[in-house]
């Protein structure tokens, strides 16, 4: 299938490897919001304008997307946006990232090299499993989650909607990280943290709440 990828970032990158990697599509252009990148090649891909660009894509038999952007809250955004547009939102796992056969995941999933998500675990649709990365079984992990590189879930672990898991975090069983808390690198978490919060340190501590 042709497919676009929408963000044409770092990540944008990595995503372009992973599909590369699983050979299923075929990525004819980036779309990216900055006017600065359109008409130039990223990782020799061109990048075809803006989301505005959409139906003018379908109508070129462009089938597919996924949403290449760390950002949680622009990655749910756009894929709304390419749902509207009736563009199938896929997924990408990369051959080299361990998937259990019970694992559930939604879609434009991705899930980067040398991740691991274990048995029973239910994956939201727009999450980020990116690097190295383990979910553990049977984490439940809300919509439009980014978990980062190196970063670990023990078993039953919730994420909720828009949460963000820092570099090399590590969250202890069992616990419910709310709703776009953000954890940062390193931190290990030993209770349960509240949604629009801000953790850090080895045990977390809440540093900022959003109100």
């Amino acid at each position: 299938m042709d497919i676009i990828l929408i963000g044409a970032g770092g990540h944008g990158k990595v995503v372009l490897d992973v599909v590369q990697c699983e050979g299923k599509h075929r990525v004819i252009g980036f779309l990216d919001a900055d006017p600065g990148l359109h008409g130039t090649k990223v990782a020799g891909v061109p990048v075809l304008g803006g989301i505005n660009q959409l139906l003018k894509l379908k109508s070129q038999k462009v089938r597919g997307a996924i949403i290449s952007i760390g950002d949680n809250r622009i990655r749910r955004q756009y894929a709304k946006e390419a749902a509207d547009a009736a563009l199938e939102l896929l997924s990408a796992i990369h051959p080299r990232a361990t998937v259990a056969s019970s694992a559930k995941l939604g879609v434009n999933v991705v899930v980067a090299a040398g991740a691991v998500v274990c048995a029973e675990a239910k994956i939201g649709d727009s999450c980020i499993i990116n690097t190295a990365s383990v979910v553990d079984h049977e984490c439940v992990l809300g919509q439009a989650v980014h978990v980062c590189p190196s970063a670990t879930l023990a078993g039953r672990v919730t994420v909720e909607d828009d949460a963000f898991i820092g570099m090399g975090a590590m969250i202890l069983q069992c616990l419910t990280i709310g709703a776009r808390a953000v954890v940062g690198a390193g931190a290990v978490v030993r209770a349960d943290l509240p949604a629009d919060c801000t953790a850090v340190g080895v045990p977390a501590r809440i540093v900022k709440r959003i109100t």
